[in-house]
């Protein structure tokens, strides 16, 4: 995998882990505004997860990598995301486009990290769905994963 540089967010935590995936599989999107988006067709998505917190946990990590990336990779890796039930309903909040599908991945890993005694925090979900076009997915501020 190349060396990514993304987007940066502020935060005051002490430490900030990033991992990095590849996610290959299809989607379409089931509206016919979409254009040739909503036949079925696949990417190998380029995701990077952001995690930050303070305190490390009994084994000196914040989170272990492969535990992100088991969440991630190992739920969508070589799959049809329309038949995940997240992605499976037309309104668009369940539309597997790159917005929804970085969304979801955020509230993923930040549903298992709010199960972790050291409380680190999910603090943004890139994913690129071509070599031109990514997306950035952050809670907003005061929201309650924000």
């Amino acid at each position: 995998m190349l060396t990514q540089v993304y987007p940066q967010t502020n935060h005051l935590y002490a430490f900030e882990l990033n991992k990095d995936m590849q996610v290959s599989a299809a989607h379409f999107i089931p509206r016919e505004d979409a254009g040739a988006c909503s036949r079925i067709h696949g990417h190998t998505y380029t995701i990077n997860i952001t995690i930050a917190g303070d305190q490390l946990n009994e084994s000196g990590f914040l989170v272990n990598f492969s535990t992100i990336k088991k969440l991630v990779h190992g739920e969508y890796d070589h799959t049809l995301l329309n038949d995940h039930s997240e992605f499976s309903g037309e309104s668009r909040e369940q539309i597997p486009s790159t917005e929804v599908v970085a969304k979801t991945i955020y509230e993923k890993v930040d549903a298992y990290l709010k199960g972790l005694e050291n409380r680190p925090h999910c603090v943004q979900v890139f994913v690129r769905e071509t070599p031109t076009s990514y997306v950035v997915y952050r809670p907003k501020q005061g929201e309650p994963n924000g």
